[in-house]
């Protein structure tokens, strides 16, 4: 039976990893878009008026983006059923990346209040856990893969070395040691 259910657990642990890169990815790319925008007196409000409240209605703020991008979700499956496969992908990838985006970026805002609601912190303590087991589920399979394909490519790279290296000139050519030369002297003007 384990032998049956550990290609589960792999899925399990990759699906859950990439929701984990998915969220520590976008979470500077979204600060860098919040970050953009011009309201900041309203940005600095808004965080203010997160700091004040409680934190059940902190978990609400939380969820927010799963409720406002729903209905995108829920075009994107009415796509999927009439048979437009691309744009049912592409609407459910971009409602994806942005749930998780703003997600992280809320959870960063709301963490502390969150994190004093008991059942939140005990869920919050167990997906780091069941992180923990994912990376060593996946780490040992990923450094097979690694080692595998770099013992795949290394035959590649002997023979484009002793293709191309021959061809590689011993010094600069004229025209880079000309660029060097300009750049030095732009720097120093």
């Amino acid at each position: 039976m384990r032998r049956l259910l550990r290609p589960l657990l792999i899925l399990l642990a990759l699906v859950l990893l990439f929701e984990a890169w998915l969220w520590r990815g976008l979470q500077p790319i979204v600060a860098w878009i919040v970050d953009r925008i011009a309201w900041k007196a309203l940005k600095l409000r808004a965080a203010a008026a997160i700091r004040h409240l409680p934190p059940a209605a902190t978990l609400m703020v939380f969820l927010l983006p799963i409720l406002v991008l729903l209905p995108v979700k829920i075009v994107g499956v009415w796509m999927l059923a009439h048979g437009s496969w691309l744009g049912a992908m592409a609407t459910l990838a971009v409602a994806k990346v942005l749930s998780m985006g703003l997600m992280a970026f809320i959870f960063d805002v709301t963490r502390p209040k969150l994190l004093q609601l008991r059942w939140f912190r005990w869920l919050y303590d167990h997906v780091i856990v069941w992180l923990e087991k994912a990376h060593a589920l996946i780490d040992p399979v990923k450094a097979a893969l690694h080692a595998f394909v770099a013992r795949q490519l290394a035959p590649l790279r002997h023979r484009a070395a002793a293709l191309f290296g021959p061809a590689k000139p011993k010094r600069a050519g004229r025209f880079m040691r000309r660029l060097a030369w300009l750049r030095r002297r732009a720097e120093r003007a």
